[in-house]
């Protein structure tokens, strides 16, 4: 057998081989858990219904899976995005957060859409319906102005 054949056999085989390691998956048996966010602010239903479409796959505990979510290594890119999302804001668990904690999410939550780096464009290439809308940006961003917040002030070009 040749070296390419070789090299194409045992690529094959490894592929077949990973197949069998598998993430667990980041799924609640319940959609609105105990410390959601909507447990902590008062939503209005079209905000967060914007939050759970568009957000809430990787930043809380109910991920809604793709096919493809069965094919590694992808999975695997998938799980690493989903911790990593939820790291840095979890939905599911905001009510646990202290209230420094909590009012600086905002913040960033309202960076992230204003500024278009949430969500992710990796996210988006595939899933269209996610996309952020003006309308989207501007009912989130309304409901944050009314909450009882106050956030830090930050000298110009910042990072926090």
């Amino acid at each position: 057998m040749s070296l390419p054949k070789k090299i194409a056999l045992g690529f094959l085989a490894l592929l077949v081989i990973i197949q069998l390691f598998r993430p667990s998956k980041n799924i609640s048996n319940e959609i609105i858990t105990a410390n959601d966010i909507s447990k902590k602010y008062e939503l209005p239903q079209n905000v967060h219904q914007i939050l759970i479409k568009k957000c809430y796959d990787c930043h809380s505990n109910n991920t809604i899976y793709p096919w493809y979510y069965n094919i590694q290594p992808v999975a695997w890119w998938i799980a690493h995005h989903v911790k990593d999302g939820k790291r840095h804001l979890d939905f599911s668990s905001f009510k646990t957060y202290p209230e420094k904690k909590a009012n600086h999410k905002m913040e960033e939550l309202s960076e992230a859409i204003n500024e278009g780096w949430m969500p992710l464009d990796s996210y988006l290439w595939i899933h269209k319906e996610a996309t952020v809308t003006a309308s989207d940006r501007e009912a989130i961003n309304a409901w944050i102005k009314s909450l009882p917040i106050v956030f830090e002030k930050h000298e110009e070009g910042e990072q926090h």
